[in-house]
């Protein structure tokens, strides 16, 4: 009997292409989701593939230290927290068959997924009513142990109220938030991490906002070794509104991380994404990445990102990466921008001639600048707490 080869698959050769330098080969159809809606999602961790660093959503994040949280064990159990009574407000512990848990979103990566495959309680927040006392519930001194966390967090229709989520202390943490806005609802989240210098956190918060409803967001981040925050919003309703804002300061040996994404899947939705952030010292290290998808089902939509970064001294890094993928024509406008500069002159020249010293000046500056962000809040004590974090920053960059 005759063997029968097949004739060598030339397809790769003749389109020019070659291994990697790595000598790995390229295979025909293996190309990346290129499209955000279109990436795998799941909330098991044996679904993900193993990380290693070179994946588009790992490669400019320091993969050999988060590790632990990415594939480890993690202790999933409740962990104590401080709040207030406030007036129309309920935190509770809720079980994770709870049938609320992942009516906002779905991991689309490994870290997210360890979270959601290991947590027991989920910790539910509850916005109802007309709530003008901000909510804050604080957390600190999680300790070393790598954890996984699950937050939900609601607001009834038409509600409005603040949420503020305090982390400081050690912390080795990788969780997952969700924000459910019912229809008409107002809500502000504020997330603040303010941890030990060598706490590790990963979080993905995934918002779904309902008809009419508008989210305010505020990423801040100041403390931690790595901090990598991925906020997501989805426009899932007519009328659709989400303004997601962020402000960071990296210091020596710090990587702060950001990735944002905003889908917007419904009519007449509105969104806005400013993120601002500062860089001192040697091996100080920001990532943010924003993402905006506007679907064929978002007729009308308005949308606008934008990053800007301040580098204060020699040996730091900021990466910004802006992505627009509009599949519609029918759109009010999109549009995105992105700047990576040092101080500006004209303003430094400005204060001093004013007698202000050249440090002060410097000051000044920096502090305007972030502190546009912070003043957005609209809750002064929350804002001057964060304007004095702003000066002790500033003091340690002189």
């Amino acid at each position: 009997m005759a063997t029968s080869l097949d004739a060598p698959d030339t397809t790769a050769e003749r389109l020019g292409i070659r291994a990697h330098s790595d000598g790995a080969p390229v295979h025909i159809g293996t190309a990346p989701v290129q499209t955000r809606s279109e990436r795998f999602a799941s909330v098991n961790h044996a679904d993900f593939p193993a990380v290693t660093g070179f994946e588009a959503e790992w490669k400019l994040s320091p993969v050999d230290r988060l590790r632990p949280l990415i594939d480890g064990e993690l202790d999933g159990a409740p962990y104590a927290i401080l709040f207030p009574e406030v007036e129309g407000t309920t935190v509770e512990w809720i079980d994770r068959t709870d049938a609320r848990i992942g009516s906002a979103g779905t991991p689309e990566e490994r870290a997210a997924a360890n979270a959601w495959t290991h947590f027991e309680k989920a910790l539910h927040i509850d916005v109802a009513g007309e709530v003008t006392t901000a909510l804050t519930i604080t957390r600190g001194s999680l300790g070393d142990t790598p954890r996984a966390a699950h937050t939900l967090i609601t607001a009834q229709p038409q509600s409005s109220g603040l949420v503020v989520l305090d982390s400081r202390g050690g912390a080795s943490l990788t969780e997952n938030v969700e924000i459910v806005l019912g229809d008409q609802a107002q809500l502000t989240v504020v997330s603040l991490q303010e941890w030990d210098a060598d706490a590790l956190h990963l979080a993905s918060h995934f918002a779904k906002v309902g008809r009419n409803a508008r989210l305010r967001h505020f990423v801040v981040s100041l403390g931690g070794s790595v901090v990598r925050i991925d906020p997501s919003a989805h426009l899932a309703a007519e009328g659709a509104d989400a303004e997601l804002f962020g402000v960071y300061f990296a210091d020596a040996g710090q990587h702060l991380e950001q990735r944002v994404f905003v889908h917007h899947d419904a009519p007449h939705s509105r969104s806005r994404v400013s993120y601002k952030g500062a860089l001192n010292g040697e091996g100080a290290r920001t990532v943010w990445v924003g993402d905006v998808l506007i679907a064929p089902t978002a007729p009308g939509t308005d949308s606008y990102e934008q990053n800007r970064n301040l580098v204060l001294s020699d040996g730091t890094r900021a990466d910004s990466i802006p992505n627009l993928e509009i599949q519609t024509g029918d759109i009010l406008g999109a549009g995105h921008a992105s700047a990576t500069g040092r101080f500006d002159d004209e303003h430094l020249f400005y204060l001093q001639s004013r007698g202000i010293s050249e440090e002060e000046a410097r000051r000044l500056v920096v502090l305007g600048f972030l502190s546009e962000i912070v003043q957005k809040i609209g809750e002064p004590a929350l804002e001057a707490r964060l304007q004095a974090a702003l000066e002790v920053e500033l003091g340690g960059a002189r």
